[in-house]
């Protein structure tokens, strides 16, 4: 199969790489660094220096290709997967974007188009989870905790970011929507910590994020559901304060003749903060728990980073996840058209174990307790 993965940041990157085992794969980018990067990994990998953003080129870019795997920043990401539907192609999508993706189910439908989104981790595999045992239980409450930490939390943040600091701002600006008693309530992202401790690991603080996303629509009839997101204790206070002082604020202000956006500038300075080094030790940790009347379901993962490929966890735990749904729709496993969130494709049997036996031989293994 041809494949086209569009945006070869540190998940794309992985992405490729791991489809090029078994399929041809061209990579599109506009940065030269992660393109030339890319290709001395891997020289089976053919780049392509495009701006994504030219969304009419799309047609031309993707003539070639059976599917696509769009792995842009969140702000271009809606745009992005309508333009690769309406270039009539088979897409997985892991960009996270805000805007709801079933919004293009009656596109794809109409190009023929299987559209697997929010495919990566949280939203992802949780999504995939909830999906399969919704089949098998009358579920009441679903619950789920995910975070990306660095190995050496450092001061004043005590967080390194394994994607675009753009993307984890909006998440924590963005109001987090919770399922209580059959209703969607809005609460403030940040909002709700708490501690949780966790094997290996220990104390995490966690807070409200909107991570439910698909989850609020495809599954209305659960009557509680809650996604959390995990820092090392006391990043969520530095946030808060940072957002009070208006440090977030999209309005410009003026400065000796120039308008600056505090979010513009903060982003900029927190790229620096932020970034992961070369070679930087970081890990994954999750737990998605489903719970009927008597009996409970729950699902941990601990993923580290890969000391012999160089390859980030989160970039492992994000990219597999897409990759295997990539396979899913190569072997033909899932062909029905329109837009699915992973909920929808993981509640078949064969799918769900498909995945979780497809991140299990890439040493992404997620240990499910309960029965």
């Amino acid at each position: 199969m041809t494949i086209a993965v569009l945006g070869a940041g540190m998940v794309g990157r992985a992405i490729a790489m791991d489809l090029v085992h078994d399929h041809s794969v061209t990579s599109f980018d506009l940065d030269a660094t992660n393109l030339e990067k890319l290709k001395q990994d891997d020289p089976r990998i053919q780049t392509v220096a495009a701006d994504l953003s030219h969304f009419d080129e799309y047609p031309n870019w993707l003539t070639t290709f059976d599917t696509v795997v769009t792995a842009v920043p969140g702000f271009m990401g809606y745009k992005t997967l309508e333009a690769v539907i309406n270039s009539g192609k088979d897409v997985v999508d892991i960009s996270f974007f805000p805007e709801d993706a079933l919004q293009l189910d009656k596109l794809a439908k109409q190009k023929n188009v299987t559209a697997i989104t929010d495919c990566g981790v949280a939203p992802g595999m949780s999504n995939f989870i909830i999906g399969r045992y919704n089949e098998e239980m009358k579920i009441t409450s679903v619950e789920c905790y995910v975070g990306g930490l660095p190995a050496s939390p450092q001061a004043p943040f005590f967080y390194k970011a394994p994607f675009s600091p753009v993307d984890v701002i909006q998440e924590y600006l963005r109001p987090a929507r919770l399922v209580e008693n059959g209703v969607v309530v809005t609460r403030p992202a940040l909002s709700e910590k708490e501690i949780i401790y966790f094997d290996e690991v220990g104390e995490l603080e966690a807070f409200n994020t909107d991570g439910l996303r698909s989850l609020i629509f495809t599954m209305n009839h659960i009557p509680d559901m809650k996604e959390k997101t995990l820092r090392y204790p006391g990043h969520a206070d530095l946030i808060i304060a940072m957002k009070q002082a208006g440090f977030f604020d999209i309005a410009p202000l003026r400065i000796e003749e120039k308008d600056i956006s505090p979010l513009d500038f903060t982003s900029k300075l927190l790229v620096n903060q932020w970034k992961l080094n070369e070679g930087e030790e970081e890990f994954t940790v999750m737990r998605v728990t489903a719970r009927e009347k008597n009996k409970t379901i729950e699902y941990n993962l601990l993923d580290r980073y890969d000391k012999t490929t160089n390859t980030s966890s989160m970039a492992r735990t994000t990219g597999y996840t897409c990759t295997a749904a990539v396979n899913l729709i190569a072997k033909k496993m899932f062909e029905e058209k329109g837009v699915f969130p992973p909920e929808l494709v993981g509640k078949d049997k064969t799918c769900f174990e498909f995945v979780v036996d497809y991140l299990k031989s890439r040493n992404v293994v997620w240990k499910k307790s309960g029965s």
